[in-house]
């Protein structure tokens, strides 16, 4: 392998989203940020939406000013979609997941279904935003009834960028629409849904070339689209630096997804009990893993809070007393948005916890119960997978939270080792990097190249284990 290559990862967050320019080559990573836009959820009536047309456009400012490449990589949150009619038209904004549609719905389709057979078949964590859920609670509707295909995020944003219909397969892994053994979609669980096998477009490798980019939207050079991992915490995945196998991963932003990488699915009734899910990573791996609210409710704290100064905050939440009221971040109620602090201290008088009595006493209370959810998912995916491991590594926005990587590092009493922050679009920059020939190997050597090119921060545990042990048993979680 030879040369260099510059690429562009187009990579949507459910908070904001940013085309960064990847440089890539031997011992060579370099990544700056072309374009930075705000994703900001719309309400109509009762429903809450994507603004999807708004991020088209910031996708395409943002290819624009990165300037001639020779690919671009999409990459995006997972479940929510676009619907298609025949004629390859949007018929509306795609709805959030955050949307209260399906409250319910995960019960009654688990009853109808069996929640063993969900399980078995898919692989997947329960999670009540599933689009297998969003689909159920969608039946019946006029623009379902129109529809003619189901593209998820980065597929559509794919499509409008190539005019090239498919699926992802770490994306359509999360769907819970997936049958993980088989490796094709679902189609006797669909059917046995009331969902229609034929909306879901043939499955996609990540590496795979898509196509040009269509000449009509006057991109700088004449790039084409390689699939990549289009769920975000695959590209985050394929970007953490680990060397060797024994290593949990902590992909921390606006979710926290904490689990291990592994060669085959874990389909056990302890796993499924303990909720843990299993999703498809590149190069055909297993990303075991569990869900835990993250970021979530210190960013809603903040929002609630206007201009608050959050490295003050921070600095103001380490002198805080440690693991004085915790509460745990997977409870339902922190899952819509709203006045979070609010939540947080009704939370804790029902659990007969202290409540904050200061702003930064409630990031503290975050914090330590973030560093808890780390040490009950990396205690529990060691032993349901049977994979030990030596390191915790920490990408993605909460990386730059020191509190946060200490206190996991305490808590899960293993090194923490952070960085980078920006896993999601390294992971997406060397995956297209590889499909252009100029980088070469297993994800083993991608990673090495991370490791010789990005700066890590290693974080030694503190403190009593016993301490730790208590709280958790606080949260709900011993």
């Amino acid at each position: 392998m030879s040369g260099t290559v510059t690429v562009a990862a187009v990579d949507l967050g459910a908070s904001s989203g940013r085309v960064m320019v990847g440089r890539v080559g031997a011992g060579r990573v370099e990544l700056t940020e072309a374009h930075r836009f705000t994703n900001e959820p719309v309400r109509v009536g009762d429903t809450l939406h994507w603004d999807v047309l708004r991020l088209w456009q910031g996708v395409r400012v943002g290819l624009r000013a990165a300037g001639p490449v020779a690919s671009i990589g999409v990459d995006s949150w997972a479940v929510d979609y676009g619907l298609l009619d025949a004629s390859g038209a949007l018929l509306g904004n795609p709805v959030h997941y955050r949307d209260a549609r399906t409250d319910g719905v995960a019960d009654r389709v688990a009853a109808r279904l069996g929640p063993e057979r969900l399980y078995a078949t898919t692989g997947l964590q329960q999670l009540p935003f599933n689009t297998l859920y969003q689909l159920v609670a969608a039946a019946g509707t006029p623009q379902l009834a129109a529809a003619d295909r189901l593209l998820l995020i980065p597929d559509l944003i794919t499509y409008w960028l190539t005019g090239r219909i498919g699926a992802e397969r770490t994306n359509a892994s999360t769907t819970q629409l997936y049958d993980l053994r088989r490796r094709a979609w679902a189609t006797e669980l669909m059917a046995d849904a009331g969902i229609r096998a034929d909306l879901f477009p043939p499955l996609r490798e990540p590496g795979t070339r898509v196509g040009p980019v269509r000449p009509d939207l006057d991109l700088p050079g004449t790039p084409e689209v390689v699939a990549v991992g289009s769920h975000d915490t695959a590209s985050a995945v394929a970007g953490v630096p680990a060397a060797g196998e024994r290593f949990a991963y902590v992909s921390c932003g606006t979710w926290s997804l904490v689990g291990v990488e592994l060669d085959a699915p874990v389909l056990t009734e302890a796993s499924r009990r303990a909720n843990f899910t299993n999703e498809s990573g590149v190069d055909g791996t297993i990303r075991y893993l569990r869900n835990v609210m993250g970021l979530w409710l210190l960013q809603e704290s903040l929002r609630a809070w206007g201009s608050a100064d959050l490295p003050e905050l921070l600095r103001q939440a380490a002198r805080e007393p440690a693991l004085r009221c915790v509460v745990d971040p997977d409870d339902a109620v922190f899952l819509p948005p709203g006045d979070m602090p609010a939540r947080i201290a009704d939370a804790c008088r029902r659990a007969g916890e202290p409540v904050p009595d200061s702003r930064a006493a409630t990031v503290r209370c975050v914090i330590d119960s973030l560093a808890l959810a780390h040490r009950r998912a990396v205690r529990q995916v060691q032993q349901l997978s049977g994979r030990d491991v030596d390191a915790v590594h920490v990408v993605g926005g909460g990386a730059r939270n020191e509190l946060l990587c200490q206190l996991t590092a305490d808590a899960c009493g293993l090194p923490v080792i952070a960085g980078p922050v920006e896993a999601t679009a390294l992971g997406n920059i060397l995956v297209q990097a590889r499909a252009a020939g100029v980088v070469g190997g297993d994800l083993g050597a991608l990673r090495s190249l991370l490791r010789e090119t990005q700066r890590l921060v290693r974080y030694e545990p503190r403190g009593d284990q016993p301490a730790w042990q208590a709280a958790e048993h606080r949260m709900g979680g011993g």
